[in-house]
């Protein structure tokens, strides 16, 4: 009994056509050891460095409790000066994290210490990279990423754990209805199996970063992660070039995020308990039936 964790490919370069054969095509991830090596950022994105470029910001912060059914995706729990959150996470463990920030909206200079890989792809929204901090223990939850886009995910200054599933898992995985989430009512890490026996039998990827180490996540694939030290991260993103899996980012960032939006303020609680309903049913059907086949 038990989700079962592969460990994840460890390459230190990697060509095109490897890349390409290997882990674009077929879309399974890989961690690539020497990529950031060749950016400024790898020496100089520092904790302090990072405090001196956008310290002043106000940023929303995020933590570890079930979403609220009224609010709209994404909500934030409280805000702080950047500066005050980097302090916090280098003192103590915390569960607030920063989501989604973009610090080259304030600090257009940090655009120079990256390099996005069109090496080995191409398809980058090379302005739109988002950046991801968070406290020792802090968890993200389980969710794959609304736009379906191709990640090159990025980690410094600690270290992070990371669960991978494959987008055919989602049933299994107990998705919620009309969002790109799992129900949050199970630790993944050391799931009951009596309440949640979907789970069992799940298959999925494992993999720990440190310092400089890039993550490939191929579109759909959904993840976990918990930052093991006061840490952050830079993702960024390409499209992929299917026309379908274009269309499905464009449904799932206009027809369902507002549908779920007008649903959750017109019913609130009433709405996310028949969500969380549905998500252990479809879950049932798709264990009772042997899916993911």
């Amino acid at each position: 009994m038990g989700i079962n964790l592969k460990p994840i490919d460890i390459v230190d370069d990697i060509s095109k056509e490897e890349f390409f054969e290997k882990y674009l095509k077929p879309r399974r991830p890989v961690v690539i050891k020497n990529m950031a090596k060749k950016w400024p950022a790898y020496q100089k994105w520092t904790m302090e460095y990072m405090k001196e470029v956008v310290g002043d910001v106000e940023v929303p912060l995020y933590d570890s409790s079930k979403a609220d059914p009224s609010a709209p995706i994404n909500a934030s729990a409280a805000q702080m000066k950047f500066g005050d959150y980097i302090d916090l996470i280098q003192r103590e463990p915390t569960d607030l994290r920063i989501f989604l920030f973009d610090p080259i909206k304030y600090a257009p200079k940090l655009l120079e210490d990256y390099i996005s890989p069109k090496e080995l792809m191409g398809g980058f929204l090379d302005k739109y990279p988002n950046m991801f901090f968070g406290g020792k223990g802090s968890v993200t939850f389980l969710h794959f990423d609304i736009d379906m886009a191709h990640i090159f995910h990025t980690h410094f200054n600690g270290r992070k754990h990371v669960l991978l599933f494959d987008y055919k898992w989602r049933e299994r995985l107990y998705q919620i209805p009309y969002a790109t989430y799992a129900l949050e009512d199970y630790d993944i890490e050391n799931p009951d199996f009596t309440k949640f026996p979907a789970l069992d039998g799940v298959e999925g990827i494992e993999c720990f970063l440190e310092h400089g180490d890039t993550l490939f996540m191929p579109t759909g694939w959904w993840h976990w992660m918990k930052y093991l030290d006061g840490s952050f991260s830079i993702s960024l993103r390409a499209w992929d070039k299917s026309w379908a899996v274009k269309a499905h980012s464009l449904w799932n960032l206009t027809v369902q995020r507002k549908f779920d939006d007008i649903m959750k303020s017109s019913f609130k609680k009433k709405y996310m308990d028949w969500k969380e309903k549905m998500a252990v049913k479809r879950a049932e059907i798709a264990l009772k039936r042997g899916l993911p086949r």
